[in-house]
């Protein structure tokens, strides 16, 4: 799908993050330049002074639900979305060559990747472990390994651990084997909307959000309508509209086989919502393993 032409990605967090792992396999044969930021606000900043070709976004885990404040960011960017990617979240304790588990006082990382871990983390709690909060897992190997932080764990990829000269000491300490992140690129670069080839023939999901009247059966007259059209639902989330108490945004996904179906689809449902916008349409990502 992709050929070897360079793609800058814009990322959250540093290199060997998940994210980076997220991108190489969206992009897959093509040259991939990581753009590290420290904090989604900054990749979003970063995506708006069109430095990068593109950004790779978390949005959702299997685990831990979804990244409300990403749908925010996304929604606020007017980005559109041009593809999602899924992969395994592997999450390993990882620290300076030669520690062993019984040497580890503390434990860094991201707080979605430690309530992924929440199990294993609990345990070492008990023995005096403290576990802290910080911005990103791989930067969290990084500090490790650039301030020799001995006694220090992270919880972070293997991908981390070999990029910052780490040593693994116990693999797969993640709660639920079953844990999956599902990712989105948004970008407006005509280079990467190329390298996709996207076209009507290929699309087969959209992102899309409104409001709605604050009147009964609303939301379910909506869904009625997208049901008649074939629509299939495979996500819906409401967050409240800032300013607008006890009114909310709904973000859906749909999924489709007919472009010209869904368009109308949209066309059917616009007269009974309010501030429809379509966030993005891309291919459906292939579910990991």
């Amino acid at each position: 799908m992709i050929n070897k032409e360079e793609v800058s990605v814009a990322i959250q967090g540093g290199f060997g993050a998940f994210h980076e792992i997220a991108a190489k396999e969206f992009f897959k044969g093509a040259e991939v330049k990581i753009v590290p930021c420290d904090t989604f606000s900054d990749l979003f900043d970063e995506l708006k002074a069109k430095s990068p070709d593109c950004g790779i976004v978390a949005v959702e885990n299997s685990v831990a639900g979804s990244l409300l404040q990403n749908h925010s960011l996304i929604h606020e960017s007017n980005l559109p979305i041009v593809g999602e990617q899924y992969i395994r979240v592997v999450q390993n304790l990882i620290a300076l060559p030669g520690e062993k588990l019984e040497d580890i006082k503390e434990i860094h990382s991201h707080p979605v990747a430690i309530m992924q871990c929440h199990l294993f983390l609990n345990e070492l709690r008990k023995k005096g472990v403290k576990i802290i909060d910080s911005v990103d897992t791989a930067l969290s190997a990084k500090k490790i390994r650039d301030e020799n932080l001995r006694g220090t764990g992270a919880l972070a990829s293997k991908l981390a651990a070999g990029m910052y000269n780490l040593e693994v000491l116990k693999a797969g300490v993640e709660s639920n084997k079953r844990n999956f992140t599902r990712f989105i690129i948004i970008s407006t670069n005509g280079k990467v909307k190329r390298l996709l080839n996207l076209n009507e023939s290929s699309i087969n999901k959209a992102s899309i959000c409104f409001s709605l009247p604050h009147m009964k059966g609303k939301l379910s007259h909506v869904l009625s309508v997208l049901s008649i059209y074939d629509m299939n639902l495979s996500k819906i989330q409401s967050l409240p509209i800032v300013g607008r108490e006890w009114e909310y945004l709904f973000y859906a996904d749909l999924l489709f086989d007919d472009y010209n179906r869904y368009k109308l689809a949209l066309d059917a449902i616009a007269p009974i919502t309010e501030n429809l916008k379509i966030i993005g349409e891309y291919r459906q990502g292939k579910r990991a393993d």
